[in-house]
C-alpha cells in the first residue's frame, strides 16, 4: 500500500506494519527512488530552478515502480498548486512529471479535474499532524471533473511522499466524489521519520 521497503521478501500482496496500523486515504504508493543526492539535487533542480529539461527523465524512471498503477489507472492527474504560488514559481512540477508520464505511458493526462481552492503555507519544518492539518480542505474536484472522477481509477502525480498528508488530502476528495482508486506515483520519497528536516516541501 505505503510502497516502503521490507528488509526482506514478506511475500506478494505483503502489508507493511505501518499501514495496517494507520490505513492511507489512497490505495497504493511507488516511487522510483529515495530523496537523497542525486535524486534530491535533480528534484530541487526541476522544482526551484526552472531545470523543467530534468522532467522527462524522472518520469521515465517512474514507470517501472509505476507499471502496476499505470495499467490500472483511467487518468494521469498531478497534484495541483494553488495560483498564488503557480504564478510565483511560473509551473507546477507535479504536471509537468505527470505530462511525461501521460506520454510514455499513454494513459491520458487529465488537468483541471483536481484544484488546490486555498492557498497553505510550506510543508518544511512542520510535524506529520501539523502537514496533515496544514492541507486539510484544501482541495476540490471542479465542476466538470466530477463526471470524469467517478467510477474510475485515478494515478496522482507528484515529485515527493514524505508523510502522504497532500495525495491524502486529495485522495479523499476524489473518494468522496465516486473514484474507484486512487494511486500515488513519486519520483522521489523521503525514508524515516527524519522529514521535518528535510529541504523540501514535498507531499
Amino acid at each position: 500500500m505505503l510502497g516502503t521497503p521490507f528488509e526482506f521478501d514478506m511475500g506478494e500482496g505483503a502489508i507493511s506494519p505501518a499501514a495496517i496500523a494507520n490505513p492511507p486515504d489512497f490505495d497504493r504508493a511507488r516511487s522510483a527512488v529515495y530523496y537523497s543526492g542525486p535524486a534530491r539535487d535533480m528534484i530541487r533542480g526541476l522544482k526551484y530552478h526552472d531545470r523543467t529539461d530534468l522532467a522527462p527523465w524522472l518520469a521515465n524512471w517512474m514507470l517501472r515502480p509505476g507499471e502496476e498503477l499505470l495499467i490500472d489507472a483511467d487518468h494521469v492527474v498531478p497534484v495541483p498548486l494553488h495560483w498564488h504560488r503557480f504564478v510565483s514559481r511560473r509551473f507546477n512540477q507535479s504536471a509537468e512529471l505527470a505530462r511525461h508520464v501521460s506520454r510514455l505511458s499513454k494513459v491520458p493526462l487529465t488537468t483541471g479535474l483536481l484544484a488546490r481552492r486555498k492557498s497553505t503555507s510550506p510543508q518544511v519544518g512542520l510535524t506529520a499532524q501539523q502537514r496533515k492539518d496544514n492541507v486539510s480542505g484544501a482541495f476540490q474536484v471542479k465542476g466538470k471533473g466530477k463526471a470524469l472522477v467517478a467510477g474510475k481509477k485515478i494515478l496522482l502525480i507528484d515529485d515527493v511522499f514524505t508523510t502522504g498528508a497532500t495525495v491524502s488530502a486529495c485522495a479523499r476528495v476524489l473518494k468522496r466524489h465516486g473514484a474507484a482508486r486512487v494511486d500515488v506515483l513519486t519520483f522521489a520519497r523521503v525514508m524515516g521519520d527524519d522529514f521535518a528536516a528535510q529541504e523540501t516541501d514535498a507531499i
